[in-house]
């Protein structure tokens, strides 16, 4: 009776917030500190809950990665990349778009960030898009749709923030006893795993354009290809393109963790920005610090409550409820894939993705245990699934940034962006029902 009563204080004050337009970590912090109050817990408890969540070793990536970001671009590495997948692109039908699509999964493998993919990008690809004759909207559109392949390619914010969610959480006995052991949950592989479904994701998204493109008569480049141009980019943009190896082969190889990782892609920019590329100042340092402090202090705000909330839901035995009232109504685990990924697209229309992480993952990872999946190939679904909510209404971050930097409205760039999303759905579904999309390279390096 008492733990209905909670769920009742817990979820209803926290969606009454919500609509009173109340911010995510204003609305889960005042929910989850009534129903402390309810349950006759001392506040104290809640802090204390709070401040444990930060500090774990992995979180420490989180500023270090949004830092390394921020720098990259000013340090002239995101403009090398573009060039280099424009290069590529050449005349091909939707070239100039598809340049969008791989420049993301470039500034995404350095980034850990949608948002952050999205701005850089959209800055350099939409005026240029649009000048080879794009409709401001479609240029948009497709920036902001492929913005989102930043927390899939990794290193991925959203990866690591699962990562510590899903770390505390065990597969019951039975779930052991029937399918046997399951993968430990580790960034590092969390990592690894998300390279081919970016891959997948970023396949969906071309294919899509190719035909969007080939509707419009959007063409690539006028000069043709040219491995002169090629070599002359990549030359050029030799040290953008061993940033992301450097950063990610590091980790493969078991050279160092996640978080010193993110150390290592900070220091490698400092280098290049100043002494290589020379384009990097002490002014472009100090607003990257900036960023970073603003962007990091919202992250631990949110999930500062989120840990509290998603620490209530396990007292209260809501995770083990929500996984038998799904393997009641069906055990078909094709089902039940959908009734999660449908579950997943339409929080991500309406919360913040690592909001959304924290408080999803405690209910939905029981689920995953009871039913054979593994937790690395749910965790990268998870992050697959929330990564489309950066494009559709109405939180869809990469949308008001790509209407920013365009000058579009977001209504227009909405209904551009449908069909991509349409693409990414699908690509997800294939993701999830096809486990070794997301597992070989995990089995691969052992």
């Amino acid at each position: 009776m008492i733990e209905s009563s909670v769920v009742t204080i817990l979820f209803g004050s926290f969606l009454l917030l919500l609509l009173m337009g109340a911010p995510i970590s204003v609305s889960l912090g005042v929910s989850a500190l009534a129903s402390f109050l309810y349950l006759g817990e001392n506040p104290i408890k809640f802090v204390q809950i709070a401040f444990t969540s930060v500090g774990s070793f992995p979180l420490m990536a989180l500023p270090a990665f949004i830092l390394a970001g921020a720098l990259m671009e000013a340090a002239g590495i995101s403009k090398r990349l573009v060039d280099l997948a424009e290069s590529f692109a050449g005349p091909f039908t939707g070239g100039m778009s598809a340049a969008t699509v791989m420049a993301c999964m470039f500034f995404g493998a350095i980034s850990g960030s949608g948002p952050a993919t999205t701005a850089a990008v959209g800055m350099l690809m939409i005026p240029a898009m649009v000048q080879r004759g794009y409709s401001k909207g479609y240029a948009s559109a497709i920036t902001a749709s492929s913005g989102g392949l930043g927390v899939v390619i990794p290193p991925s914010i959203p990866m690591v923030i699962f990562g510590i969610s899903a770390m505390g959480l065990m597969p019951p006995p039975e779930a052991v006893a029937q399918y046997g052991q399951f993968q430990s949950v580790s960034i590092p592989k969390l990592f690894i795993a998300g390279f081919l479904p970016g891959l997948v994701l970023s396949c969906g998204l071309l294919i899509m354009n190719y035909f969007l493109s080939k509707k419009h008569g959007y063409k690539g480049t006028t000069e043709g290809w040219s491995m002169a141009v090629t070599y002359t980019a990549l030359r050029k943009g030799i040290w953008s393109v061993l940033a992301p190896i450097v950063i990610l082969g590091g980790i493969y190889s078991g050279l160092f963790t996640p978080t010193e990782s993110a150390i290592v892609a900070i220091f490698y920019t400092l280098v290049i920005g100043f002494f290589v590329h020379k384009e990097l100042k002490f002014k472009d340092v100090m607003h990257s610090l900036e960023t970073t402090t603003w962007l990091t202090g919202r992250v631990l705000l949110i999930l500062f409550t989120a840990t509290v909330f998603g620490r209530l839901l396990v007292e209260n035995q809501i995770p083990a409820v929500v996984a038998a009232a799904m393997l009641d109504m069906t055990t078909n685990l094709y089902i039940i894939w959908a009734l999660i990924i449908f579950f997943l697209l339409f929080v991500g229309m309406f919360m913040e993705t690592l909001a959304a992480i924290m408080i999803l993952t405690p209910v939905l990872l029981p689920v995953a245990y009871n039913l054979g999946i593994d937790p690395i190939h749910f965790g990268i679904v998870v992050v697959c699934c929330l990564s489309i909510g950066f494009q559709t209404p109405p939180l869809g971050e990469n949308l008001f940034i790509a209407s920013g930097v365009s000058g579009t409205s977001i209504e227009e760039i909405s209904l551009r962006a449908l069909p991509f999303a349409v693409a990414s759905v699908v690509s997800v579904f294939l993701i999830a029902y096809v486990p070794q999309i997301a597992l070989f390279l995990p089995g691969l390096f052992g």
